[in-house]
């Protein structure tokens, strides 16, 4: 028992139980050789587990699809969704961490089966509306199984059916990547920031590393700024745009508001900068056979936005005692170096001064940004066994 010593105290205190009774209890608790949770080893051969297994589905249904009618694939669907989920409830209280894989290969499954039901009985296809019955499906085992994976899943799917959304209503109009590249960034920024410190260390970490990814998938759709393939593109529509900035806006200032001291800040900065860096491009006209377009490519001051932006993530991971953050500034701090080498120096010099200076800019850069980390890291109190794990 984890907490046999405030029962003690209580015990004590009402008398229940005298010091020598106490006593021989704490003797007996302690001595006794409790078994430990479940290791990485087998937490990895979980995980690999589930992924085998729902993939082997995956190639096992696709395989045989063509070979049976469509009555037989509703049924193959369903018990391919309800066998994960039955498996998952017999092993819930057995094995909790088994129970949990299956659960989440059922929803994972619950996607698949939305898209093949879809696909069979002919409905009128609107993929994002599919993508939001499964984030509803997540959602749904969120709320009756309170686990990591369910939460996980919910966390990732609603967000990617408003990006779906945004991306089916503003698909062929001017501006259609930079809403997109704002969306990408502030819930990024959101997800990289709210949980920090949370007790759920796996959801922290999948959301961490999704949203480190995402940032920079967003970046590279605003540097596309405002430019036209074809002179018959139109802007995007004023309704649209009230609910491209709700989605992009509104909605992670409102949940940053629940870990006020940690998220909005960074929300808002993200908000600034995603709305700047679109304009921060040289933009000309070609025009062609085929008509004009408007071309763009980023100034120095979108580069600049892109190293602030990425000093911010350091300062406010030492803010937060954050070594995730930090670590992830230096990295965004570096790749906005290179992307400057890059762009505005390699191409102006010859291929043998280009390399010689990569070369340098990799030994020099890299050199002096892990010095700062680790005196970033150092003043936050980390120990030198801490960094090394």
């Amino acid at each position: 028992m984890s907490d046999f010593e405030a029962l003690l105290n209580r015990w004590l205190t009402a008398g229940v139980l005298d010091a020598e009774a106490a006593g021989r209890i704490r003797a007996y608790e302690t001595e006794q050789r409790h078994p430990s949770g479940l290791r990485w080893q087998g937490l990895v051969a979980l995980i690999l587990g589930a992924l085998l297994l729902a993939c082997g589905v995956v190639l096992f249904v696709s395989a045989h699809w063509d070979q049976v009618g469509p009555g037989w694939r509703y049924a193959l669907v369903m018990a391919m969704v309800a066998l994960f989920h039955l498996g998952g409830a017999y092993t819930r209280k057995s094995f909790r961490a088994l129970s949990t894989a299956l659960h989440a290969v059922g929803t994972v499954s619950t996607g698949a089966a939305i898209a093949l039901v879809g696909q069979i009985f002919n409905i009128q296809e609107h993929w994002p509306a599919a993508v939001l019955l499964w984030a509803i499906a997540a959602l749904a085992g969120w709320i009756l199984l309170h686990d990591e994976a369910q939460k996980t899943l919910t966390l990732l799917l609603f967000p990617a059916w408003i990006y779906a959304e945004m991306a089916f209503y503003t698909d062929g109009h001017i501006g259609e990547n930079v809403y997109l590249g704002r969306f990408l960034v502030v819930w990024a920024v959101l997800y990289l920031t709210v949980f920090l410190g949370s007790n759920h260390k796996i959801v922290q970490g999948i959301l961490f590393a999704a949203a480190a990814i995402a940032t920079l998938a967003g970046i590279n759709l605003l540097l596309n700024g405002w430019h036209s393939w074809s002179a018959s593109q139109t802007y995007l529509f004023f309704h649209l745009r009230v609910w491209g900035w709700a989605a992009i806006a509104v909605l992670p200032l409102c949940f940053s508001v629940f870990r006020l001291f940690k998220s909005t800040v960074p929300v808002m900065v993200a908000l600034v900068f995603s709305i700047a860096l679109p304009w921060c491009n040289r933009t000309w006209t070609e025009t062609t056979t085929y008509g004009s377009f408007n071309l763009t490519e980023p100034n120095l001051l979108a580069h600049a936005l892109a190293a602030a932006l990425a000093v911010f993530v350091i300062w406010w991971g030492v803010r937060q005692t954050s070594k995730s953050l930090v670590n992830l500034g230096i990295v965004y701090f570096g790749l906005a170096v290179g992307w400057f080498y890059f762009s505005n120096i390699f191409d102006k010099v010859s291929r043998s001064l280009g390399l010689i200076g990569l070369g340098i800019l990799f030994l020099a850069g890299g050199w002096a940004l892990e010095k700062a980390r680790r005196g970033l890291v150092g003043r936050m109190g980390y120990t030198d066994a801490e960094e090394a794990l």
